[in-house]
């Protein structure tokens, strides 16, 4: 019983230092609207900096838009519409 209790929590312990090093990455938040195929979709992503959490918020825009891995490919390389980011 007392490995048990050892492990969940090394487990919370971990989790918690996980949780605060992601919290401490995350320093942009990035608005970004796509147009596919007749279609439009805006995200919000954070990320470290702000060509990761543009590139994140095209990709999640990108997966409601596209339907499969061709039109998915050529999606994300369509410039976007719109783009807002915060410090």
């Amino acid at each position: 019983m007392a490995r048990v209790i050892a492990g969940l929590v090394a487990l919370a312990a971990f989790g918690g230092l996980l949780v605060s090093q992601l919290m401490r990455e995350v320093k942009v938040e990035c608005q970004v609207c796509v147009e596919y195929a007749g279609q439009r979709a805006c995200r919000t992503n954070r990320a470290a900096d702000r060509d990761h959490a543009i590139a994140g918020a095209i990709s999640t825009a990108c997966a409601v838009l596209a339907g499969g891995v061709t039109q998915g490919i050529q999606c994300t390389s369509t410039p976007p519409k719109s783009v807002s980011c915060q410090d």
